[in-house]
């Protein structure tokens, strides 16, 4: 039931004969994000075994923007839209993993936005300082993974 809800809810890629993993790959509504990502190869999250890994999301300012609690905010509804589509919620987080290019700065306005979606108990986290990262003007971004509830 879960699976079929699942499939129902994501714009799923059909597996080949023989595929390495068989999974529910969930890919963007939009069109043409759907079409970068086809192109470079990477997908908003798979389902697999009881488990959705969802990629990175890009937590950026927009030009004249500078508002890092906003932005946060941005990608955390991202996330939730693709968890959705994934037939989980912030609930059944167990991982969070993010990826920071100014961890110091950037840490108090992150928490305050992570903890209006993520509710105790506290998932696992692990922050990262990076350099830089592929969305320009990125100061963050977010992976999670969850477990699909067993019904």
């Amino acid at each position: 039931m879960i699976l079929t809800t699942i499939a129902a809810l994501a714009v799923a890629v059909q597996q080949p004969e023989g595929a390495r993993q068989r999974a529910v790959v969930i890919m963007p509504e939009n069109a043409r994000q759907r079409q970068i990502q086809e192109q470079i190869g990477w997908a908003n999250a798979v389902v697999s075994n009881g488990i959705v890994y969802v990629s990175g999301v890009p937590a950026y300012l927009a030009p004249g923007e500078t508002d890092m609690e906003a932005a946060f905010a941005k990608a955390f509804d991202a996330i939730g839209n693709t968890l959705r589509r994934a037939g989980v919620s912030w609930d059944d987080v167990v991982e969070l993993r993010t990826y920071h290019t100014d961890p110091n700065a950037q840490i108090e306005a992150f928490a305050k936005v992570k903890n209006r979606y993520m509710k105790s108990p506290p998932p696992a986290w692990s922050a990262i300082g990076t350099s830089g990262l592929l969305q320009p003007g990125a100061l963050v971004e977010i992976a999670v993974v969850a477990h699909v509830p067993k019904k």
